[in-house]
């Protein structure tokens, strides 16, 4: 009988462990805080929410942060904020979450989409540059799955054309680049703050800035209840009505335990950082995966390790598939290893032919000049189109616990030790990846 468990052989992680994987840690203090709101009727107010957004722009080490009713909601008040308006583009990557770059749309940009880099699965600056054109407004950098972004040389480029930049930083919460907070290096952030994330609050987005001017036309676009916070003389003259029609207020249940986050997050990812490099360091160097994490020594880290993935390298196991591997490891009792990541925007019907608002166009084309088409293919990305059959979702750790960990890497050994028995039969396929990321229960 073979050892893997997939062919009938027993499993590698004997003790299921759900406080391991269990998230958020929800303390009694977030919950007393939660109640207290409910209690005094208060969850429509903004009093606790604006203590919540001064402790998470000091965190920061930020001059402004702005609380939004989910990370959606954030990146849209930053794209208006930040000026883009009919007829620019914004470049953006294939591969992240649609929130990164669909809201744009809706104030008349076309989405631009540039290549990712394979081994960190962000952005790539040396495609970024061949996507740039006079009508370019915005570089979207996504720190995608709790990977910093290359910011220096995406910096180097904003300054060199005069473009600025929006971190969505809503993987990598907490993350350093090069010992600096990712989220601070751009004219804008936009985090999510979903239950999912790592730095969860149950429901809500955030935008981090250092500019008053920023802050102060996200405060328009959909926080008309604090329109008395503007100081730009034009600004309030327009003031009153939100300007997107959009309204943004975070529920202040969602502020109360932000605060209670913002006291114990830090020291839960150190534990997090020490849990998933412990379990790293023991796969570096099988053949057929490398490891999805900064060089060391490198004052660069992963923050909560949101989403964190694997790299997939078929041709060093006889060419078998992502997903026969995902398959096998994880009938070893390992849960979250599945093929892939999000789905390549750029394959979308809605960034190649939809016409949302029937203007007669494809709505991503509708603001460009007669002749211009910014629609890309597989063959304009190809690492993006490539990349689910070369990723794939790892355990995620959220305690130190080596014994237990200890089993999780005997099972990518066993399957890894034993792949030629899983080459029989197994299909060729396409993977695709997912649209979204977060299990719904």
């Amino acid at each position: 009988m073979s050892k893997l468990a997939l062919l009938g052989g027993e499993k590698a992680v004997k003790n299921e462990n759900k406080e391991l994987f269990a998230w958020p840690i929800v303390n009694q203090a977030m919950k007393d805080a939660a109640v207290k709101v409910i209690e005094d009727g208060t969850a429509s107010g903004t009093n606790i929410t604006k203590v919540f957004e001064k402790g998470f722009a000091e965190w920061h080490g930020s001059k402004y942060a702005l609380a939004h009713v989910n990370g959606t909601a954030a990146l849209q008040a930053a794209f208006y904020a930040l000026g883009v308006g009919k007829g620019d583009e914004i470049i953006c990557p294939s591969i992240t979450y649609w929130a990164s770059c669909v809201s744009s749309m809706s104030l008349g940009a076309s989405v631009v989409f540039a290549d990712i880099d394979p081994d960190t699965l962000c952005i790539d600056p040396i495609d970024i540059e061949k996507r740039i054109t006079d009508r370019t407004k915005i570089i979207v950098v996504v720190h995608y799955m709790s990977m910093p972004a290359d910011m220096d040389a995406i910096m180097a480029l904003a300054k060199k054309y005069n473009i600025k930049v929006l971190e969505d930083t809503s993987h990598a919460h907490g993350a350093l680049y090069k010992g600096k907070m990712v989220g601070t290096f751009g004219d804008a952030a936009g985090f999510s703050l979903m239950n999912g994330k790592s730095f969860a609050i149950s429901e809500g987005g955030i935008l981090l800035t250092d500019d008053r001017e920023v802050y102060e036309r996200a405060l328009l676009w959909g926080h008309y209840g604090r329109h008395n916070e503007i100081e730009n003389e034009q600004l309030k003259q327009v003031s009153g009505l939100p300007h997107g029609g959009c309204k943004n207020r975070l529920n202040q249940i969602a502020s109360a335990i932000g605060i209670e986050q913002l006291k114990k997050y830090p020291t839960e990812i150190i534990e997090i950082d020490k849990a998933m490099n412990y379990f790293l360091d023991q796969l570096e160097g099988l053949p057929g995966i490398r490891t999805h994490r900064p060089a060391p020594d490198s004052n660069t880290t992963k923050g909560g390790w949101y989403a964190c993935r694997g790299l997939y390298r078929p041709e060093e196991l006889g060419g078998l598939s992502a997903r026969r591997f995902c398959e096998a490891v994880t009938a070893e009792g390992v849960t979250g290893v599945v093929p892939g990541c999000n789905k390549a925007l750029h394959s979308h019907p809605l960034f190649q032919s939809v016409d949302i608002y029937r203007d007669g166009a494809p709505t991503n084309l509708t603001n460009l000049p007669n002749g211009v088409d910014v629609r890309a293919t597989d063959e304009d990305l190809p690492v993006s189109a490539a990349i689910h059959g070369r990723a794939f979702g790892l355990p995620w750790f959220k305690h130190f616990q080596p014994e237990i960990i200890d089993q999780y890497v005997a099972a990518f050994r066993k399957v890894i030790e034993n792949y030629e028995e899983l080459l029989p039969g197994d299909e060729t396929v396409i993977e695709t990846g997912a649209w979204g990321l977060t299990k719904r229960k």
